[in-house]
């Protein structure tokens, strides 16, 4: 790894640009969420039985820091859905496009996010609460990770 991309990684945001970010995250997912929409039937779909249904909208490599990905997922969870205790490997901005999800993070409370809330999962960190907080009604996500161009999206905790 060069010095230049060592640099880029152990940056340490200023507040300023963590102000900006947690600002224009929402709007940048609000402008894509219609996407969702158009590629919830494709072939990017995939879903296990009684899973939530998570569609790839987009995948780049990031050029300025070589080995490194960004994606762009939609989650939708049906009436009541939970999703299984996991981590993700690189940081996720989360934003709730529809419905209210429920999510705890290690060492946090349980946190009621509505339509047009967003969060922040930093690497590594065990979810181990994420679910649809509505028995009758569906909700959806639309989250952005940038992780290792090789590493695992999600990675299932084990049984505790």
């Amino acid at each position: 790894m060069s010095q230049r991309t060592r640099h880029i990684l152990e940056a340490k945001p200023s507040r300023a640009s963590l102000s900006r970010l947690r600002r224009l995250a929402p709007a940048v997912l609000l402008a894509v969420a219609p996407l969702g929409a158009a590629l919830a039937h494709g072939p990017a779909d995939h879903a296990a039985p009684g899973a939530e249904k998570v569609t790839l909208l987009q995948r780049q490599p990031l050029a300025r820091a070589p080995g490194t990905a960004i994606q762009m997922i939609s989650v939708e969870y049906a009436p009541g859905q939970v999703s299984i205790p996991h981590r993700h490997p690189g940081a996720a901005f989360v934003y709730v496009v529809e419905g209210e999800v429920v999510s705890r993070l290690e060492g946090g409370q349980e946190v009621r996010y509505r339509a047009g809330q967003s969060w922040y999962e930093p690497p590594g960190v065990p979810h181990l609460v994420s679910r649809n907080a509505s028995a009758t009604r569906k909700a959806r996500m639309v989250a952005v990770l940038v992780h290792g161009e090789n590493e695992p999206v999600l990675e299932p905790l084990p049984a505790r």
